[in-house]
């Protein structure tokens, strides 16, 4: 049985190849796709489309890629799991998936050297059903991706569409066309929403009211528990508006019956006006202007 501290060693070896071939697939790509477009150009769409299945199964190559290298990530990352003599059901999919995949992987062939440790780890029944995947262990993402069989008629159009339209390349014919009316059509659908509606420019053309107008504007009908004091508004012929005001109450501030039959007891008795501690006691006269003032 493989120590886990040297099949961690190697994963990590590992990880690094992978990103390097993921690297160098990425420029390759570049390179086809540009070639493709030219063939695109040049009208050669048969032989176009049979080389694009190159670029597919390099992509799908690429996308496995990934995969398996998170599978190694995870391997690393849960390397206490690694020390039991049984595998671990949290790593399961991750080991028989490397397994399953590392002999059908093109250009990463240290990828065997992981597998051949793994095998030993678990032993032969293990690396058995991983190979043969008896119990769906491996994941589905990664058998799909290494079946053998040619893409299908709209994956192959879908490719071709997507490098015309990155390089710039009318294919089909027409396609430019189509797509540039698309986009004025979206254009103007957007102007149309960012401009106001017949109701909204026939409301903006409308002046403002008149005073007459506004007088006859009718005031809305409910506004909730009434105040104790309101105020009149403003008539709208009035340049200087002075609102009054009406305050709960006798709306007639005049002095009571007690207060003129007490001055005038004390007339009668020859008490001076003049006595009490706040001085002078206005007579009637004086009390009925002062109330007069304050209704003012």
């Amino acid at each position: 049985m493989a120590p886990s501290s040297t099949l961690v060693n190697k994963l990590k070896v590992q990880l690094k190849l992978l990103r390097m071939v993921q690297a160098k697939d990425a420029a390759l790509a570049k390179v086809q796709r540009r070639a493709m477009a030219q063939l695109l150009e040049q009208g050669k769409d048969e032989s176009a489309k049979i080389r694009v299945e190159n670029i597919i199964r390099s992509d799908m190559n690429t996308e496995l890629l990934e995969i398996i290298e998170l599978y190694c990530e995870l391997l690393t990352a849960r390397a206490g799991l690694l020390e039991q003599k049984e595998c671990d059901p949290g790593l399961e999919e991750a080991v028989k998936s490397i397994i399953y995949a590392a002999p059908k992987i093109e250009g990463v062939k240290e990828l065997s050297m992981v597998r051949q440790l793994l095998a030993e780890k678990y032993g032969k029944e293990f690396t058995l059903e991983a190979v043969e995947n008896r119990d769906d262990k491996v994941a589905k993402r990664v058998a799909d991706r290494l079946k053998v069989e040619p893409p299908s008629k709209e994956l192959v159009e879908a490719y071709l569409s997507t490098i015309a339209e990155a390089y710039g390349i009318d294919w089909p014919p027409g396609t430019k066309a189509r797509r540039k009316a698309e986009a004025e059509a979206a254009e103007e659908d957007d102007d149309d929403d960012d401009e106001p509606s017949n109701g909204q420019k026939l409301k903006a053309l409308e002046g403002p009211l008149s005073n007459e107008e506004l007088s006859r504007a009718t005031p809305p009908r409910d506004l909730g528990p009434g105040s104790p004091v309101s105020v009149v508004p403003p008539s709208p012929s009035t340049d200087n508006v002075r609102p009054r005001i009406h305050l709960p109450g006798p709306p007639d501030l005049k002095p009571s019956k007690k207060m003129v039959d007490a001055t005038k007891a004390k007339e009668v008795n020859g008490d001076k006006k003049e006595a009490g501690p706040g001085g002078k006691i206005p007579d009637v006269d004086e009390l009925t202007k002062r109330f007069a003032q304050l209704k003012r």
